[in-house]
Order: C-alpha cells, then structure tokens, then sequence
C-alpha cells in the first residue's frame, strides 16, 4: 500500500532501523536517530541496486515519487542511474569550476606550498590580463584559441615576455583543474611556438678589470641615502640577487662563523645559500649597523623601518652615478663576479655556479656533492673582495695621474 504524507510525518524511530514502504521500489529509511531518508530499490544487470533520493524533510513525498519516476525512465532506456548521477554531478562540478575560482586554489596551494610572496603577486598580475575573458568561464569547455585571443591581445601591446609568462602561468592553472577533475587538459599545451619570441635583453654589467675599479670608486663617492650607499658596497662582494640582498635581516647573520645563511624560501631556486662574509663584507655591514641594527633588516625602506628596501632603489642609486642606459644593474654584480672569477682560472666553476645559487641540473651530481665546495667558497670569496679593493685603489691611481696630467704648467719668464 503506498505511503501518505501524514504517514510520512509521524514515523517515530524505533531501536533499530526500519524501512516504509511505497511503490516501485521507493521505500523511507527510518534510523534510530529519528533521520529519514528516501531511497530506491531497483534492478539493473541482473543485480539488486539502492540509490539515494534525499533526506526527508527537505525531500517531500511527491518530490520523492518524481525521482522515483525519473530513475526508472532511465532503467528503461538502458542506463544505469547510478552512472548518469555520477556524470550529472561531474557536469554541475565543471560547470562551477571557472578559470578564476580554479586560480584561486591554485593560489591557495601555491602558497602553502611556500612560493614566495613576490612570485605570487606576479601571478596575480599576469593572471588579471586572463579573467576579463576567462574568468567566468567553466574551465573545462574553455578552448585553446579563446586563450590564445587573450595571449595575443597582449603581444599587440607589444608584452611579447608577459604573453609568454601568461601563458605559463594559465597552463599552471590548467594542470591544477586536471589533477582536481574539473578539466580534461592544459590547452595552454596546444600553443607552443604560437607567440611571438621576446628579444633577450641582458641585464647591463661591467665586466673588465679597469671598469670594475672605477665602478668600486664610484659607489665609494655616493653621497644618497646611507643605507643605499652601504647596500651597494656590499652587493659586490657578495653577488647574491639583488631581492636576496634587499630582504636581508640581522637573524640570518652569524658573525662569528662569518657567515650569511639565506632561507630557502627567499631564494630563487627554493634552495637554502650560504654566503661566506670576507673581512670586506664584515667591515661594511659593520657600517649599517648603527642605522638598523635595532630593526628586522639590514636595508629598510626609506620612512618605513619594518619593510626593506624598495625594489628599483639600487639600480636608481647606479644610475645617478653615471650608470644608466643599461651599462649596469645591481643584479649586474652577478655577471661581473662570474666574468670576472672565471677568467682568473684559480676557481672550479662549480664553486662558483654554488655561490651564485645556481642548482647543478644533474641530480646525481647534485647527490654526490654535499660538501658544495664550502671551503673553496670561503677562500674564493675573500679573494674576490681583495680583488675589488685592488681595482678600487688602481682606479684611484688613474685618477690622480689624471688630474695631476690635466693640470697646466706654468711658463717660465
């Protein structure tokens, strides 16, 4: 006999579970709990099958019997319910899924994941040229030329480097909704060799001896902000990137062992550096000490303590002193150091590629060298600011030559 609604409502819970029946296999789960669920009993492949139609009362009678209905329409075209649940909750899991939320986890991750600060507000960035277009966008219909219309929108701006790491970064985004079902593919994969190649341009350096030195007394002669005046003293010697160096703090400085051990998280390879301090090295942080030693870092900004220096302070502090138009950079101290240590011939170079916080791209290599040449490094170091001193005093020998040769004699009468 088929249930009633005022039947439905007054089933109490008894100490065990218990089922009231209706017709075509619908029957009402009652559990001890007093919870009421709707379920189906129903065949397919010669095997006795239960689907869940809701929980009472959410699910009423009537709204239960239309589901009852519906499944058995598609027992009898074929299917098995079940599958076609599964595929319509698939759908509506896409449907949801848009390139902009589908970002958001991949944030989410990322971050967790410890990608630094910096990385990530680049992503944002970039990914803000994608959601215009793609944003509201289920991820998974999504096809490659709509990417591409958004990739080249920006080459006609003349971005062609942002086009390329947009299109990374979409195709990072692409990947995460394939590990989490909501995409079949990185379409982003279907566009390699569309874009338009950027020009490399290399970061300005100087790279000869005698240029070097007159760098060295230039910097000597900077009469800005003392914590920029410092700061590009010891870049130099020290060659790390000029974020590592802008983001130096006071706790990752052990004097006594004269070291400088930069996280991992801070560094562009995620790989822990230490960076052995020459008495050069020393004698100028020394000098910063005075200025902040009482703050977290060794470089704050200019007006706010708690922040360190500003991103294009250095490379602005270059060209005042006569550096500009890309003839050098502060991340340029990088090519200098290499140019420069390699040429002497006194070093291995996989001394000097550790220092520069380069990663062996042979992982056996990179297994069995533990010791990363640290005593090498030590040495090397040390040398490399004798070295810089020596140009800084043969820079200030030509100059007094020259001033002295620029002089006029007096005739004789």
């Amino acid at each position: 006999m088929p249930l009633s609604a005022v039947a439905v409502k007054g089933a109490r819970p008894g100490p065990r579970a218990y089922k009231l029946g209706d017709s075509g296999g619908l029957y009402l789960f009652v559990q001890p709990s007093g919870q009421r669920y709707w379920r189906l009993a129903y065949r397919w492949a010669l095997k006795q099958r239960t689907m869940a139609l809701g929980v009472y009362p959410d699910v009423g009678l009537a709204e239960a019997r239309d589901k009852r209905d519906a499944v058995r329409k598609i027992v009898a075209a074929g299917r098995d319910p079940l599958v076609v649940a599964h595929e319509e909750a698939e759908a509506a899991m896409r449907a949801a899924a848009t390139f902009r939320s589908v970002a958001e986890a991949w944030f989410e991750k990322a971050t967790r994941d410890g990608l630094a600060a910096i990385t990530l507000r680049k992503q944002r960035w970039l990914l803000e040229f994608a959601h215009p277009k793609l944003g509201n966008r289920p991820i998974s219909q999504i096809t490659p030329s709509e990417v591409y219309r958004v990739l080249h929108a920006v080459e006609l701006k003349g971005m062609y480097e942002t086009a390329r790491r947009l299109r990374s970064t979409c195709g990072r985004v692409f990947r995460f909704a394939v590990a989490q079902g909501q995409a079949d593919r990185d379409v982003c994969a279907d566009l390699r060799g569309t874009l338009t190649p950027p020009k490399v341009k290399h970061l300005g350096a100087v790279t000869t001896l005698t240029d070097v030195g007159d760098l060295m007394l230039a910097i000597d002669g900077f009469a800005g902000y003392g914590v920029t005046q410092v700061a590009l003293r010891l870049a130099p010697h020290l060659f790390v990137r000029p974020g590592e160096l802008r983001h130096a703090e006071w706790a990752e400085f052990d004097f006594d062992e004269r070291v400088w051990a930069i996280p991992a998280e801070k560094t562009k390879m995620r790989r822990p550096l230490h960076v052995p301090l020459s008495t050069q090295a020393l004698e100028i942080v020394a000098d910063i000490r005075p200025i902040s030693g009482r703050h977290r870092y060794l470089f704050p900004c200019q007006g706010k303590r708690d922040r360190p220096m500003c991103e294009n302070t250095l490379n602005l502090a270059l060209q005042r002193l006569g550096y500009g138009g890309g003839r050098m950079t502060a991340h340029g101290c990088r090519s200098m150091a290499s140019t420069l240590l390699n040429e002497t011939g006194d070093w291995t170079p996989d001394a000097i590629e550790r220092q520069l916080g380069h990663v062996d791209g042979n992982s056996v290599r990179r297994i069995y060298s533990r010791g990363e040449y640290w005593d090498e490094r030590v040495r090397m170091m040390q040398a490399w600011s004798d070295l810089l001193d020596g140009l800084r005093r043969d820079a200030i020998g030509r100059e007094v030559a020259h001033a002295a040769v620029s002089v006029p004699r007096r005739r004789r009468t």
